[in-house]
């Protein structure tokens, strides 16, 4: 059974973490923002990411890093434009406007450190290049790039943990920097950049994985001169639970940015499951939770960590959710995230129980015995317990959403379309890449947030950039064609033809989910996609209302009442701007009709059934990112709280028509 907690008791009292009335998630999908009172806390106690607990709260430093990328992940499964702002405001403290980084009051990056710790904010400046698309956080986030590929290696290859500390490798590096490494490549389009960071992971597990336990040691001097090292392997003593936890976290993040056929994504996927199943055989019994040394559980002087425990919840639901580990595995992160509330959040948002800092080596000399780890400082609200605290929220709350269809949901596809809207774009880095509608845009004008909504159910989301032909839709299970391009949006569009035409609705006749999302005749071609959609009885009408006047917004709501086909069972305010219209026909039934707009009356959602399969249609690409993830909310409309309930909705239609019970064990991502 998955876990409800959106009403974990802690303390006595009910930490809503979605709504306060205890709402069954399966029910209502509110998107409201999250009134945690960890998040809370954050926000009101550490403006623009000063973390109040450091030496030098403000400074660009990985402790802020994590913090961020924390709120990063609450922002992308809530909707909480609040969130965003808080992380643009952290960055923009330390990057200027050419895109130069100063760590602290001015003070200049220190290149010279080599330190992996100082590349850790790369993730939030390359989250706000792309969703912004400023060349600013492109500059900085290339100078990230530039200090890696300068830093210095141990003799196989490895990344030295900083220039302090000349050949050896520490599991924090792991997290510090590949996952930015990955992102960086992905993005813009990096010749064998993923390899690279996925052989710096794969080189951790070869030389510092304990054969009879699974885990990993914390540091590696591949010289075998420091004290710590042992002589023969040059490993430090102790398995250390948050340097464990920066090497999962590390693995599931990379494998979300990996493509499928990546030639080394067999071998991460491997590390990842022998290294999470060793996670999951020291989860201790009772607390469920995990020992800061981790294999020597119930020791003298040994205590239960919170942020290791945070980062293994994290890291074993989303590599659940990845279709990395199998379904049976999502109960430690359950009872992780259980013993966490009951433990380590207290009603006021303080998070205990998190060990300040560990190292090797260095002044006062650190030795990475058991005795330094367990005498090593504990307290509250530490920026790395928080950020992990809020990563492991983000996967948690995604499992509630996805519940009980998250088993038959694993592991099938949604496939976008990228041919009937087929615009690109360069970016700062001179490549290109599609966008416009597509979920691996984070820009406006992309549908990022909805494959988010999609990929919470363990689905698989892919990308068609051809006409669609059988063979491609084979397998596939929904189909998402958003705001066919026009001539005046693309001068090399290409419009429905007969034979795609035919292809689509065999393949909806045999059981698919194909959504429409069409859009004005001033950004669309109605004329050539009819040839498609009236063969479903639904007719785009070639007509442009529902526009923004004066910068206005009033002519663009519309208004979506509980029950609406079967889809939403709670009332909504939905922004529909710039629209088309349907007329309907044959079997084909108006579900919503506009009111209180110059499209009064006119239908702007349809649904039809031909065979096995389900069309689903509206005038508007409506639950893009501009009017979804929170950050302009003109009129507060629910774009994203909608978004949530229809995407549900359509993966339950798939699941129903499929015939399938369960999921397969492939399901990814990106």
């Amino acid at each position: 059974m998955r876990l409800c907690f959106a009403a974990m008791v802690i303390a006595g009292c009910v930490s809503g973490l979605l709504n306060a009335q205890q709402v069954q998630p399966e029910a209502k999908a509110t998107g409201l923002p999250s009134n945690d009172p960890v998040l809370e806390r954050v926000l009101r106690e550490w403006p623009e990411g000063r973390i109040s607990t450091v030496g030098r709260p403000g400074e660009w430093a990985y402790e802020q890093g994590v913090l961020l990328d924390g709120v990063t992940a609450m922002w992308r499964v809530t909707g909480d434009g609040r969130l965003f702002s808080y992380v643009k405001a952290a960055v923009d403290r330390s990057v200027d406007a050419s895109g130069a980084i100063h760590v602290a009051d001015g003070k200049p990056f220190p290149m010279a450190a080599h330190s992996l710790d100082n590349i850790e904010m790369g993730r939030s400046v390359l989250a706000l290049y792309r969703v912004l698309q400023q060349p600013r956080y492109f500059k900085a986030a290339e100078f990230l790039h530039e200090q890696v590929m300068q830093q210095p290696k141990t003799a196989s290859g490895g990344y030295w943990h900083k220039q302090i500390y000349p050949n050896q490798m520490w599991l924090d590096g792991a997290y510090m920097a590949e996952p930015f490494m990955t992102a960086y490549a992905r993005e813009f389009a990096v010749a064998g950049g993923m390899d690279a960071a996925a052989d710096q992971l794969l080189m951790m597990s070869e030389h510092m994985r304990e054969p009879k336990t699974g885990l990993l040691r914390h540091g590696w001097d591949e010289s075998k001169q420091m004290a710590w090292a042992d002589k023969q392997t040059g490993l430090s003593p102790e398995v250390w639970a948050r340097a464990m936890g920066w090497y999962s976290m590390a693995l599931v993040d990379v494998l979300e940015r990996m493509p499928e056929n990546d030639p080394k994504r067999a071998a991460l996927e491997k590390d990842a499951r022998e290294t999470l199943t060793a996670v999951i055989r020291y989860q201790d019994s009772g607390s469920r939770l995990w020992w800061q040394v981790m294999e020597k559980g119930g020791q003298k002087g040994n205590y239960l960590e919170a942020s290791a425990s945070c980062m293994f919840v994290y890291s074993i639901a989303k590599a659940v959710r990845l279709g990395v580990l199998p379904l049976s595995d999502e109960a430690s992160a359950e009872r992780g995230w259980k013993g966490i509330q009951q433990r380590f959040v207290k009603p006021d948002g303080t998070l205990s129980g998190t060990v300040k800092v560990a190292g090797l080596g260095g002044t006062p000399y650190r030795s990475g015995t058991y005795d330094y780890y367990v005498g090593e400082p504990v307290g509250d609200n530490d920026g790395k317990g928080v950020g992990a605290y809020l990563l492991a929220e983000s996967e948690m709350i995604q499992h509630e959403r996805a519940g009980s269809l998250f088993a038959s949901a694993r592991g099938k596809t949604v496939l976008w379309d990228a041919w009937f809207n087929s615009q690109k774009r360069k970016t700062a880095a001179g490549n290109e890449q599609l966008f416009h509608y597509k979920f691996t845009d984070e820009a406006n004008s992309g549908y990022s947030v909805w494959g988010d909504m999609f990929a919470q159910y363990g689905v698989r989301n892919a990308m068609l950039d051809h006409a669609p032909r059988a063979a491609d839709l084979k397998g596939v299970s929904v189909y998402i064609i958003g705001s066919p391009d026009n001539l005046k949006l693309n001068p090399q569009a290409h419009f429905m033809d007969q034979e795609s035409s035919d292809a689509i609705v065999d393949w909806v006749k045999a059981g698919g989910v194909l959504v429409l999302m069409q859009n004005d005749v001033e950004r669309a071609d109605q004329v050539h996609f009819n040839l498609l959609s009236d063969r479903f009885g639904i007719h785009f009408n070639p007509v442009m209302k529902q526009d923004e006047l004066n910068e206005s917004y009033v002519n663009t709501i519309v208004p979506v009442p509980a029950g609406t086909g079967g889809i939403f069972n709670q009332d909504f305010k939905g922004l529909m701007k710039q629209i088309c219209t349907i007329t309907v026909s044959a079997s084909a039934k108006t579900i919503l009709t506009a009111h209180g707009t110059d499209a009064e009356g006119d239908t702007v959602m349809a649904v039809t059934h031909l065979g096995r399969g389900l069309v689903y249609a509206n005038v508007d690409p409506w639950v893009y990112n501009e009017y979804t993830d929170g950050r302009k909310n003109p009129l507060d409309e629910q774009n994203f709280a909608a978004g949530e309930q229809l995407t549900r909705w359509i993966v339950q239609q798939a699941i129903e028509r499929s015939g399938v019970q369960g999921g397969g064990n492939s399901g990814r991502r990106r």
